[in-house]
C-alpha cells in the first residue's frame, strides 16, 4: 500500500469571487448533467490551439459538487480514498481534536495501521466513519422532532410570533 502526500495545508478558503465564479458555473454545468459524458470545446486565452475534452459522466457530476461546496463558502480538497492520512489529517477531515481521533483509533472505531510509531489512516475509512456519524446524527434530529411533536412539546405561539 503506497502512501499518498496528502496536504490540506494548501486548501484555502475561497474569495467572493471564486464564489461567485463557483455559483455560476455550477448553475450552467447542472444544465448540461443528463447523466452522459459531456464534451467542451476548451481553448486557452491568447491561444490559437482549440481543443475537445470529452468527460465522463462521473467525473463530471463530481466537478459539479465542488462546484456547489466552493459556491457555498467551503474550502474543497481533492483526496484519493485511498490515501494514506497521518492522525492529524484525519483529525483535521473529521473536524474533531487529534485526542478525540486517537480514542477513536485505540476502540477500534476507525482502523489504522502502524508504519514504525506513527498511525496511518485510509482516506477512506475516514469518509465513511464520518459518513456514519452525519447519518447517525440526522437520525436522532429526526427522532427528536417526532418526540417533540408526539408529546406537543412545541411552542405554536413561539412558532407563529417569529413569523
Amino acid at each position: 500500500m503506497a502512501a499518498l502526500a496528502v496536504n490540506l495545508d494548501e486548501v484555502h478558503e475561497p474569495s467572493l469571487d471564486e464564489i461567485d465564479a463557483a455559483r455560476t458555473a455550477a448553475r450552467q454545468f447542472s444544465r448540461l448533467d443528463h447523466g452522459a459524458s459531456v464534451s467542451f470545446t476548451a481553448e486557452a486565452p491568447g491561444d490559437a490551439n482549440v481543443e475537445s475534452v470529452t468527460i465522463p459522466a462521473n467525473i463530471f457530476r463530481t466537478i459539479i459538487k465542488m462546484l456547489i461546496e466552493v459556491g457555498n463558502g467551503n474550502a474543497v480538497a481533492v483526496v484519493p480514498v485511498s490515501a494514506e492520512l497521518t492522525t492529524q489529517q484525519a483529525a483535521d477531515l473529521l473536524n474533531v481534536s487529534r485526542p478525540h481521533l486517537i480514542k477513536l483509533l485505540n476502540e477500534e472505531i476507525i482502523p489504522y495501521r502502524m508504519v514504525g510509531t506513527h498511525r496511518k489512516l485510509l482516506a477512506r475509512d475516514v469518509l465513511n466513519y464520518r459518513e456514519k456519524t452525519v447519518m447517525e446524527r440526522r437520525k436522532a434530529l429526526t427522532r427528536m422532532t417526532e418526540l417533540d411533536e408526539e408529546y406537543d412539546l412545541i411552542d405554536d405561539e413561539c412558532v407563529e410570533s417569529k413569523d
